[in-house]
Formats: structure tokens, C-alpha cells, sequence
């Protein structure tokens, strides 16, 4: 019983701060400029590629600045590189069990390459879901227009990431990210843990294509979260916090989607994309606000960011986008869960903190 409790604690609480207003700050300014610009040249359908080069303002939080450079170039290649993969299927027609194939292999390279440079937040999860939502979705531009975006948004991110060393010009000679090489226990816990990754996502997405879902890369980037976990107990909490902020999330989109009076899209009639670009904006500092302290509070901003970018991107029936998103979740936290319990690994890769 009092292990039950213990556990039911740590789900509940709230990490330590860490000037995480300065980095959710960041994140948001990065997100907001190239969106914002899309918005003004009367293209918001492709703020979804904008925003998914943005999120590289994510990693290297709280390091040096010439350590959060490479640290984002490092996430900026996983980005753009999941991005430029899901615009390539998107072009070429290819879904389905192509796209279940194409994500649950570059999961387990992603896996591999993120342990070796030792990416925080750890893992591929924010590539893999860019390369899904990019494949769902028609290619309104020529491919080389989307991927243009998307490096430009991240070289954006970058670049307001490293504006505090122009203020304060502060350089740590010698600084160096602390990253054990893949050699021995190491290397052999990288294989298992991408293996996993590949079984996880594959799994997930099968069972998405055999339902008939019309996205089962919501299920795919599901079934990652608990694979990101330090041990058994944090990919639970993980898995669990997916599941439940998503669901809170839900509620958030089917506020404002949902054809009802209290919608904020009927505040402003003639604005809605506008509405839809700067809530999209919003949720995004919140979801780093918290995306360190509480990983399911994290949840409950970002699913509505990636649902009301993806509404900007290709209108859906928003009653059947809230259903699918909520079963798809279910499906991939669940698979994600099992395979951590059924494929062991025998020590954690690195001492990095989880996001």
C-alpha cells in the first residue's frame, strides 16, 4: 500500500524550477516569428512546418551557449531530417504500411543517434512525430518550399538561443557536453534500447493501419513516450502522463474547434486562422513551461498545438480528430509501456534528466 502511494505521488508531483519562463520564453519567440510571418503572407497551412524546425529551441536549455548551439544543431538534424522524410512520403502518396515501416526504422536510428549525442529531451519522439504529421498531411508547396521552412525556423531557434552570448558575450573555454562514447554495457544498451523503439512503434502503428485509422502516427509518436524513461518506473509515469495529459488536452481543442458559442473562434469571426496561429503560439510556452517539471501538465498544451497546427495545415471534422487522437494515444502509451516491461535493458544509458 505504501509503495502504491509513493507511486501515485511522483505521478502528481511538480519538479524543481529551473528558469523554465526564460527557456519556455525562447521557445515561443522562436515558434512565434516564422509563424507569424506565414500568417501575414496569407499562408497559415504552413505553420506546421515552421513550428516543427522551432522546436529546437527545446534542447540545450540550460547549457552554455556555444553547448546549446551544437547541442540544436544536433536536434535540428533529427528535426528538419523527420520533417524532409514525412514531406517526401506526403509528395509520393506513400501512408500506411509504408509510413509504419519508414517511421518505426528511423526510430531506431533516431534512437541510436540521440543516445550517442546524448539529444535532451531525450530520444527521437519530436522527430518521428514530425515525420508522421508531415506524411498525413497534402503538400501544399513544392517539398523544397516545406524543408526550407522548417531549417529556417530551427536556424531561427538557433539563433535566439544563442542571443544571450551577443548580450553578455560569456564563453566557457573548454566547456564540452559531457557524453560517455558508446562503447561495451553502453553500446549494447543503444542496440537493445533502439530495438525497442523499432518494436514499440512498428507495433503501434500496425495496430493503428489495421483499425483503419486515418492516423496512426498519433499512435506511433505514443507508443516513443514511455521509451524515453530513465528505468521501468519513470516510462510508466511517462506513458501514464501521455495518456492522461492528452486526454485533459483534448478537452482544451474540442473548446476551441468545437462549433459551440464559448469558442474562441467565434470571438473574432473572419480571424479564426489567426486565432487558431497565436493560441498555437501560446500553447507552445506554456508546453515548455512545464515540459521539464511535469511531464503530462506538458501534454495538456501540446496536443492542442499539434491539433490546431494540423487544422491550420488540412481542415478535418474536429469531432473526429478529437476521437482518433484520443484512441490512437491510448493504443500507442499502451504498446509503448509493454514493450519497456517485455524488452529489458540492463542499466540507463546516460545521467541526463529527462523532458
Amino acid at each position: 500500500m505504501q509503495s502504491l502511494l509513493r507511486h501515485v505521488r511522483v505521478l502528481h508531483r511538480l519538479g524543481p524550477a529551473n528558469r523554465d519562463s526564460v527557456s519556455a520564453l525562447r521557445v515561443a519567440v522562436g515558434v512565434a516569428v516564422p509563424s507569424l510571418v506565414l500568417l501575414a503572407a496569407g499562408r497559415p497551412d504552413l505553420i506546421i512546418y515552421a513550428v516543427f524546425g522551432a522546436l529546437t529551441g527545446m534542447y540545450g536549455r540550460s547549457e552554455p551557449h556555444q553547448l546549446r548551439l551544437k547541442h540544436q544543431l544536433q536536434a535540428a538534424f533529427v528535426l528538419v531530417g523527420g520533417l524532409g522524410v514525412g514531406v517526401a512520403l506526403s509528395v509520393n502518396h506513400l501512408h500506411s504500411w509504408t509510413l509504419v515501416a519508414v517511421e518505426a526504422t528511423l526510430a531506431a536510428a533516431g534512437s541510436l543517434f540521440a543516445d550517442k549525442v546524448g539529444l535532451t529531451p531525450n530520444g527521437p519522439f519530436f522527430g518521428i512525430l514530425a515525420l508522421g504529421a508531415c506524411a498525413s498531411i497534402p503538400t501544399a508547396v513544392p517539398w523544397q518550399l516545406a524543408l526550407l521552412i522548417g531549417a529556417a525556423s530551427a536556424a531561427f531557434s538557433m539563433a535566439v538561443g544563442f542571443g544571450g552570448w551577443v548580450r553578455g558575450r560569456a564563453w566557457e573555454r573548454g566547456a564540452a557536453r559531457v557524453v560517455p562514447p558508446l562503447r561495451g554495457i553502453r553500446r549494447r544498451a543503444a542496440w537493445i534500447h533502439a530495438a525497442r523503439y523499432l518494436a514499440a512503434v512498428a507495433a503501434a502503428g500496425s495496430v493503428g493501419v489495421l483499425s483503419g485509422s486515418a492516423h496512426p502516427h498519433w499512435a506511433m509518436a505514443a507508443a516513443a513516450v514511455p521509451l524515453a524513461g530513465a528505468d521501468l518506473p519513470s516510462s510508466v509515469y511517462r506513458g501514464l502522463h501521455r495518456i492522461v495529459g492528452t486526454l485533459l488536452g483534448l478537452v482544451v481543442v474540442a473548446v476551441v474547434l468545437f462549433p459551440w458559442a464559448g469558442s474562441p473562434l467565434r470571438l473574432f469571426p473572419g480571424h479564426e486562422t489567426a486565432v487558431l496561429a497565436v493560441l498555437v503560439i501560446v500553447l507552445q510556452f506554456t508546453t515548455e513551461l512545464f515540459m521539464a517539471r511535469h511531464y503530462g501538465l506538458a501534454m495538456v498544451s501540446f496536443t492542442p498545438v499539434i491539433l490546431l497546427m494540423t487544422q491550420l495545415a488540412f481542415p478535418a471534422d474536429p469531432r473526429f480528430l478529437v476521437a482518433e487522437r484520443a484512441v490512437e494515444t491510448l493504443i500507442g502509451a499502451c504498446t509503448g509501456i509493454a514493450v519497456v516491461v517485455l524488452i529489458r535493458r540492463r542499466r540507463p544509458l546516460a545521467a541526463t534528466p529527462n523532458a
